[in-house]
């Protein structure tokens, strides 16, 4: 059971010492009670104590990394059932399936198509995280031969090793060794040879049952045998059965601190028609999955998933943002317009996208605002013309572009007179105020 604030606090030194970063140990009990704070911030706190508030503090979806190196993938950690009462944590991974029963050649094409998914948005690395390595052959030389393929094709990519036969998943697993797969297909018949084979991996297990009661005694029982890294996976494959799944093991880990389903949850979601399967696929973005198994990656569905998981997982109080710099767009000569415009993503896609409309290359000054559009950063004090002009001297674009003229949002053009004098020997230009004017406007000033 979980403890309460007062009782945490009682297990707590009560020095007061604010090392924490709550200015009383008692304001720091009531934080890891509502699991908004994890022990490890209370440098001072007892072993004993440790042991007593290690399980009462933990999140009540255990954390799981999958992979190694710069390609590794964090699961679980979760907390909350609704992303705007804290935010959701760790971003599901995408995993690709590769049967077993393929050529070397199909199965080094689709390694390929993973390892070329990469994409830049926001200064973010989107990607296909995972290859899952399904044994549909049952037979475990095939499965341990496309296994050195994906090792040799796929290098650093996380792999699911997904078969119910052990002697075939110690062929795969020893493979790769010091990866942290995860080995998917654990049943109540092969738990234990399972297991054993993930003790000698070091794997996580994936724990496949037929709805949530089997699968709460089947994590017991993995437990029991020494695993504790698991995903689950409730036997749920139609979107409808996967939102109430996924929503009643989040529920019980959440709500309830029902530890044998606080652990990530694995979907498969492989469809013949790739539109419908995309379409499953957010429902498991949108309901809790760690992980989402897909049987094919195109590049169009590829975007949809990844943009709408980046926006599921990113901090509702906090604006999406990039960063500040000056971004070239086209191949922009030294007498290239200069525009300038605050670092929100969507203002910033927005503006960059209608300069690039226009076929005009342009360079284009993008100013940190916290995150905040053009008008509200104004408003706020962010996006005034002494911060604009510090930016524009530290950036160094002066040194880069033949004329001193800087183009700036219409909607704060009574700023320009102040840029001006901040910035001596600049000209200051009010652009449209709306982006989609900014193809017309550029048209204009070549004429």
């Amino acid at each position: 059971m979980a403890l309460s604030g007062v009782e945490i606090f009682k297990l707590l030194p009560k020095t007061n010492c604010k090392k924490c970063g709550q200015p009383t140990c008692l304001a720091f009990a009531m934080k890891l009670a509502q699991r908004q704070a994890t022990l490890d911030a209370c440098p001072d706190v007892s072993e004993e104590a440790k042991k007593i508030l290690g399980e009462a503090s933990a999140p009540p979806v255990r954390p799981i990394t999958f992979g190694s190196g710069d390609k590794a993938v964090k699961m679980g950690e979760e907390t909350v059932l609704f992303r705007h009462d804290k935010k959701f944590v760790n971003p599901c991974a995408f995993a690709l399936e590769i049967k077993d029963t393929l050529s070397e050649d199909e199965i080094g094409k689709l390694c390929g198509q993973v390892m070329s998914s990469e994409i830049d948005r926001v200064g973010q690395k989107l990607r296909i995280d995972a290859i899952a390595l399904s044994n549909v052959s049952s037979d475990a030389g095939k499965f341990e031969a496309a296994a050195k393929v994906i090792a040799a094709k796929a290098a650093g990519v996380p792999v699911i090793i997904s078969t119910e036969n052990p002697q075939a998943a110690e062929a795969a697993a020893k493979l790769f060794a010091g990866q942290k797969p995860i080995i998917y297909g654990v049943n109540s018949s092969n738990a234990e040879a399972m297991a054993n084979v993930a003790k000698a991996h070091k794997a996580s297990l994936g724990v496949y049952a037929q709805g949530l009661e089997e699968l709460s005694a089947l994590t017991e029982k993995v437990k029991a045998l020494g695993i504790e890294d698991m995903v689950i996976d409730s036997g749920a494959r139609r979107a409808k059965d996967v939102i109430e799944s996924n929503t009643l093991i989040r529920r019980a880990a959440v709500k309830k601190n029902f530890k044998p389903l606080g652990y990530p949850v694995i979907n498969f979601m492989q469809r013949e028609d790739s539109l419908h399967e995309a379409l499953v696929a957010i429902a498991g973005i949108t309901k809790y999955a760690s992980i989402i198994v897909l049987s094919s990656v195109e590049k169009w569905k590829n975007l949809v998933l990844f943009t709408l998981r980046q926006n599921v997982y990113t901090d509702p109080q906090v604006p999406m943002q990039v960063e500040q710099k000056i971004y070239k767009i086209g191949e922009p000569a030294p007498e290239a317009p200069l525009f300038i415009t605050t670092n929100f993503s969507l203002t910033y896609f927005i503006v960059s996208g209608e300069i690039e409309n226009s076929r005009v290359p342009c360079r284009l000054a993008v100013m940190d605002s916290e995150g905040l559009s053009v008008l509200t950063a104004w408003a706020a004090g962010k996006f005034t013309a002494s911060k604009i002009a510090q930016f524009i001297q530290e950036s160094g674009i002066e040194n880069e572009v033949s004329h001193k003229e800087l183009i700036i949002p219409g909607y704060v053009a009574i700023l320009s007179g102040a840029i001006e004098d901040k910035l001596p020997g600049w000209k200051i230009t009010v652009g449209p105020r709306e982006a989609n004017a900014i193809p017309a406007f550029l048209k204009t000033r070549a004429a």
